[in-house]
């Protein structure tokens, strides 16, 4: 690759300390040593900046492409401030007022803002993995009321067969469906996965295939499309997706977790059609919204589908309360006020600055991908849908179980140095470096210097 202009590696912030795990338990160690006597503020603050902050990851930093984690926006940072200011519990009314209103009223207003129909709804959950479960667990409710029983009250004694149920998804699925399926006491057996085309999208093909071929065997009461892969960054075609569940009777999940803010940016938004047709959807703002972690949000198609997560106590969420209760459409009964750094951010950047905060990483993105498409040192797994890329370092002479051996060393030794962080995930079976664009500060120059770099690495590694 061409050499890289700037600074030298040396010069760099790095974006770690790049200590190894047990130097940095051992920095952290006196940091949980609790005593009798107190330790003053100003004390422990000198503790906490000399043992802890340099162990932490920079993510404001250019050069860190690794995770979807990002610095606080400015407004959003603001209404983190005041949350943690009143530390509200927000599930109920009696426990706060304002704050059980205004997640209620977040929630109608992102229904709108994501083109859901009238009577959509959501709720705020810690995490796209616990979102994910309570999907799953609402279209194996909606299975229940088909076959004429209560989930609820019942359980899975209450289907004929269990060991029919079945959840579909593609191979490039994120992980939280296996924790989704074991939670319901289901089983990883539960889940079965379709092929993804060259571009790591669901194959329709696939997915009808399989849905034929499992009809006499299994009872398949989910289908689970991706808006955004974990890996790679590919959306699934949810129109067709819809389509096929709508035709076949079958709930469908969308897990937008990563990808579906992306929604809200013209030249990507058609990516995104017939999310608004899924049962239930999920998304998390602490992504590229640069909102505290944590804030996910699960979205229902039919709002009053949420409440078949309702339980009623004598205390709390009383059955004939008339008051908001948030609580009663998901299973955390105490939460942070999640709605205010959220609506602040909003409301601070206005629409318009939100679409070019998620435009930039995705337009840098896919410059590397035309930068890098003939380059002879860099294998490409696909062409990218939104803000990740997936790449292979290629050295001469190197090949097969060796040349994967390398991606893995390539990502050990940047991860050590520390300056410049990728991830690595496995595509069909194979280490691939992966490149993740999220911070509107990483551009098209940072991506290609730590692409270089790895290439740089590679060399003296084979």
């Amino acid at each position: 690759m061409a050499p890289r202009s700037g600074p030298p590696e040396s010069a760099r912030p790095p974006l770690f300390s790049g200590a190894s795990p047990p130097e940095v338990r051992a920095a952290l160690a006196p940091l949980v040593e609790f005593q009798e006597e107190g330790v003053p503020l100003e004390a422990l603050g000198s503790m906490v900046e000399e043992r802890l902050l340099p162990h932490l990851m920079r993510y404001h930093l250019p050069s860190f492409h690794a995770m979807f984690n990002s610095a606080l926006e400015e407004g959003a940072a603001w209404g983190a401030r005041v949350a943690l200011e009143w530390n509200q519990g927000v599930t109920n009314w009696q426990v706060s007022p304002g704050g059980a209103v205004l997640e209620e009223l977040c929630c109608q207003a992102l229904c709108s803002l994501f083109h859901l129909p009238p009577g959509a709804d959501a709720t705020f959950l810690y995490c796209g993995s616990y979102a994910n479960q309570q999907a799953l667990y609402m279209a194996l409710h909606r299975k229940a009321e088909e076959e004429g029983f209560d989930l609820g009250v019942e359980g899975l004694q209450g289907f004929s067969d269990p060991s029919r149920l079945t959840v579909v998804t593609s191979r490039d699925a994120h992980f939280s469906l296996r924790h989704g399926v074991r939670a319901l006491g289901l089983g990883e057996r539960a889940l079965v996965t379709v092929e993804v085309d060259r571009n790591r999208r669901m194959s329709l093909a696939s997915l009808a295939a399989t849905l034929s071929a499992v009809r006499e065997t299994r009872d398949v009461f989910c289908v689970v499309a991706t808006a955004g892969t974990t890996s790679t960054g590919s959306v699934d075609p949810l129109d067709d997706v819809a389509q096929l569940c709508q035709e076949r009777g079958i709930a469908l999940h969308v897990d937008g977790a990563y990808g579906l803010a992306y929604a809200l940016v013209p030249g990507w938004r058609h990516l995104f059609a017939g999310a608004e047709r899924a049962d239930t959807l999920s998304w998390d703002p602490h992504k590229q919204m640069g909102v505290p972690i944590p804030s996910s949000v699960l979205f229902a198609r039919r709002g009053e589908e949420l409440r078949r997560m309702a339980l009623f106590s004598h205390y709390w969420n009383r059955p004939e309360g008339a008051a908001p209760d948030p609580g009663l459409k998901s299973i955390p009964s105490t939460r942070p006020l999640s709605a205010l750094p959220l609506v602040a951010s909003l409301r601070h950047q206005g629409l318009a600055g939100v679409r070019q905060r998620l435009r930039r990483p995705l337009e840098a993105i896919r410059s590397v991908y035309e930068a890098l498409r003939e380059e002879p040192g860099v294998e490409l797994c696909h062409e990218p849908d939104t803000g990740i890329l997936c790449f292979r370092v290629v050295a001469p002479g190197v090949e097969g179980e060796g040349l994967d051996a390398l991606q893995e060393r390539v990502y050990e030794a940047l991860l050590a140095e520390g300056r410049r962080l990728v991830s690595i995930t496995r595509l069909d079976g194979r280490p691939a470096l992966r490149l993740v664009a999220i911070s509107p500060e990483v551009g098209t120059g940072d991506m290609l210097e730590t692409v270089a770099e790895a290439c740089r690495v590679g060399a003296t590694l084979r």
